[in-house]
């Protein structure tokens, strides 16, 4: 019998860091884990290096709000080097924890913190390898000998007990390349580092736009502090034309980073195991989203803020939503991002939390990993009515940016418009992009773009775009799909028309989700309903349907306990 057992870890990024400490944090010395990693870098993977990020972007998160590493931001910070701190203009004697970082800093840390890594797993014995410029192109599961071969750069093949796909973010290109001025992302950002002299389309309002807009407005002006401290934008002369117009289906701006009462998302409070079990066995098998709203986010208030809490107490979610919704639509959008920013820097100085807020990021948090066991029906609900509002209260957008669009609005060369469910974007075959839809007051547009950029953030992907055909043509990977609790609200989407909606033939109906199916362990689930006890997906792209919402470093440090836990029960 071999004294090993081999495991994989597909990707060298964030996920792939949490991943590895938790193998570490074993002290197990009866497994070999080989790291396979596309590019030259450990722990930065897409956001914090290159490929996401230049020297202008900066994180959502502060030092105490990242989970525990080898060592904090605090006392790495002292190690580096004063030419780099110099770059970002870091005192290190006045860094401290609640500060946001430089994106690409970040990731110089989460690399420092890999390798701090890699010298724990030596001193322990735990055996481990790493491979470089290694893009995984494909893997295939081998039931009969109970192995997974992965595919490296479309040509080595290697042998494994069992791999865990980490290979992160991943941005489909549908017609950049073909479409001049035309952006699928903008990532990397060196691509939008050019001057124009006309307005720029952006779609979407959320980090990913704000991305776009730090890095076009550096490259079309300059940025400068007047008499009173705040902060200015001028055009370049060559660039007089340049203007940013967001496009947003509510219109809404992203809500402002503050004080974070609990630095962390899982605050303990949140349903248990047991009472999600239960709630399931009393429902059919699902999970009432009801429940979640009530024990997730309403009864957090019932002692912290019972004034809020008496306000709230008999709304249901789609009550709540429209209330907080008709609150933030009735003050014009640079406006509120002007009072919310107001309200931050009061929450920060004062370290108060707005507590509504933190607790929507809780429920969020909280609910994304039971989201599997929801209806058709609740999940239908989730994504037309609380996502939309989730996804512009906990974008966290930084201090910085905040006052960077504040003054490209007052400059007037940064405007959002709002735009219906049924916008969309035709391409130009000669360059740039058409932006169809139809305003508040039902007219029509049909606005002509030279330059477009896609900025909705990472988008779910389907099945038919998981990556790895030897997976998904065997079969061994599956569509991710909740069925109905009531067939006739199915038959009745079904009939409509809704694509998303199939019949099973027995007289039930299911929704497709994006991505693939998992189990509570992270495990890839086949057409059968039987999970795979080798392969294990933490690759966020592909598991959006039954993960709907991407909390980052939090999200990747809950994954990998519940992959490691169940590695080591078997």
């Amino acid at each position: 019998m071999r004294n090993k057992n081999n495991v994989a870890i597909l990707g060298g990024g964030p996920s792939a860091l949490f991943m590895f400490k938790r193998f570490v944090d074993t002290k197990r010395t009866d497994l070999k884990v080989t790291i396979f990693e596309k590019n030259n870098v450990l722990g930065a993977g897409m956001p914090y290096s290159a490929q996401g990020s230049n020297d202008e972007h900066v994180t959502n998160v502060s030092g105490n709000e990242i989970p525990d590493m080898v060592t904090s931001i605090n006392e790495w910070i002292k190690t580096v080097s004063k030419d780099t701190l110099d770059k970002y203009h870091i005192d290190p004697k006045k860094f401290n924890e609640y500060k946001v970082l430089p994106r690409l800093l970040f990731g110089q840390y989460l690399t420092a913190q890999f390798g701090l890594l890699q010298k724990k797993a030596k001193d322990q014995v735990l055996e481990f390898e790493i491979k470089y410029n290694s893009e995984v192109t494909d893997i295939t599961d081998n039931p009969d000998k109970e192995n997974v071969i992965v595919e490296i750069n479309h040509e080595a093949k290697h042998e494994f007990d069992l791999v865990i796909i980490c290979t992160g973010h991943n941005w489909p290109k549908k017609n950049e390349g073909t479409v001049p001025g035309y952006f699928d992302s903008p990532y990397p950002p060196v691509k939008l580092a050019f001057k124009t002299n006309n307005p720029v389309a952006v779609r979407g309002s959320s980090l990913t736009a704000i991305d776009a807009i730090r890095t076009l407005s550096r490259h079309n002006g300059t940025y400068t502090k007047d008499d009173a401290g705040l902060l200015t934008y001028n055009v370049l002369d060559e660039s007089k034309g340049f203007k940013i117009v967001m496009h947003s289906r509510n219109g809404l701006l992203p809500a402002v980073r503050f004080h974070l009462e609990d630095s962390h998302l899982a605050t303990g409070a949140e349903l248990t195991p047991d009472e999600i079990k239960l709630n399931r066995e009393e429902n059919n098998g699902f999970l009432s989203l009801d429940l979640v709203f009530e024990k997730d986010f309403k009864l957090a208030f019932k002692e912290k803020q019972p004034g809020f809490y008496e306000r709230i107490k008999n709304m249901r979610m789609e009550d709540f939503v429209t209330d907080i919704m008709n609150q933030r639509e009735s003050v014009a959008p640079f406006q509120l991002l002007k009072n919310e920013y107001k309200e931050a820097e009061s929450s920060i100085e004062q370290r108060q939390s707005v507590y509504w807020k933190e607790m929507l990021g809780v429920l969020s948090f909280a609910m994304n990993y039971p989201a599997k066991y929801f209806s058709a029906e609740d999940m239908m609900r989730l994504q037309k009515t609380l996502m939309p509002l989730i996804s512009v209260v906990i974008a966290y957008a930084p201090q910085s940016s905040v006052e960077e669009m504040m003054a490209l609005h007052q400059a007037g060369v940064l405007d959002i418009v709002t735009v219906g469910d049924d916008s969309y974007v035709e391409p130009v075959e000669g360059g740039g992009a058409i932006y169809h839809y139809t305003d508040e007051d039902c007219k029509e547009h049909a606005d002509v773009y030279k330059t477009y950029v896609d900025c909705v953030g990472q988008p779910h992907l389907s099945f038919n775009e998981f990556p790895y055909k030897g997976l998904s043509e065997n079969r061994t990977v599956t569509t991710a799909k909740l069925w109905f609790k009531e067939p006739e609200n199915g038959q009745r989407e079904f009939e409509n028309g809704n694509e998303k909606v199939k019949a099973d033939g027995k007289g039930g109906y299911y929704l497709i989700v994006p991505g693939i199916a998992i189990n509570d362990s992270f495990q890839a689930v086949d057409d059968y309903g039987a999970f795979n006890e080798r392969i294990y997906v933490m690759a966020v792209p592909y598991i959006g349907g039954y993960n709907p919402d991407y909390s980052g470093l939090d999200f990747c440090q809950e994954a990998s306990g519940h992959i490691i836990n169940t590695i080591l029960s078997n």
